[in-house]
């Protein structure tokens, strides 16, 4: 039986930079992928002509990733917490009633990026645990520049539970990852090039693979 998923993540450029080799290595796989984004990514910062040239990258991300189906809202980019967490809910649970998926990918809980932290909450609000509920299995992923800038403390340090192997998707993922021109920095920021490909080594080095991308298990029912 083929998987049926879902990345939820709150900006466009999210879902490239934390599961974007995953992505490619399911649809190969023949899973059916899907993605909701939460936001627009530009209103904190920029005019509706910047929205749409975003919303316009995501489309192309999406075709390029070979994804089922790409969703989108208009949330305030880095203002979620202006939104009661209900009205994230309620947009959420729409899109997974819709998909039905047997697997999440989201945001980790300990990000320092609010809408991060309101993206988990609201999906996790969503999966709440009911009998015959489609969903068996939730993961987290990192975020350069958002998950290793938290405080390093036990309390909030994304621990890895789930590697992917991406050493076959790692050029893609880059080659990807450069529709979103506006959003790669220079090294030695984590959103450079040469920091997605550096994460990718560090959490293939853990488990003896040349490039991974690291998942932390939220829930895993079978």
């Amino acid at each position: 039986m083929k998987n049926n998923i879902l990345i939820i993540a709150a900006h466009p450029d999210d879902e490239i930079i934390g599961v974007g080799g995953t992505i490619l290595k399911h649809v190969k796989g023949d899973d059916q992928v899907n993605i909701l984004i939460l936001s627009d990514g530009e209103s904190s910062r920029d005019s509706g002509i910047a929205i749409k040239k975003r919303q316009t990258q995501a489309k192309k991300v999406a075709e390029k990733l070979g994804v089922n189906k790409l969703f989108t809202d208009k949330l305030p980019d880095n203002k979620f917490d202006l939104v009661p967490l209900l009205n994230i809910v309620k947009k959420v649970e729409k899109i997974i009633k819709k998909i039905k998926p047997n697997i999440i990918y989201t945001h980790c809980p300990y990000d320092l990026n609010i809408d991060h932290r309101l993206t988990f909450k609201a999906v996790l609000t969503a999966c709440r645990p009911q009998p015959s509920f489609f969903v068996k299995k939730i993961l987290t992923f990192e975020t350069l520049s958002s998950t290793e800038w938290q405080i390093k403390d036990s309390a909030h340090v994304f621990c890895p539970t789930e590697y992917t192997d991406i050493s076959e998707f790692i050029n893609k993922k880059i080659e990807i990852f450069k529709i979103y021109k506006d959003e790669i920095r220079d090294y030695p920021h984590p959103r450079s090039i040469e920091g997605l490909k550096i994460l990718a080594k560090y959490r293939g080095i853990e488990v003896g693979l040349k490039f991974a991308e690291a998942f932390q298990i939220i829930r895993n029912i079978k």
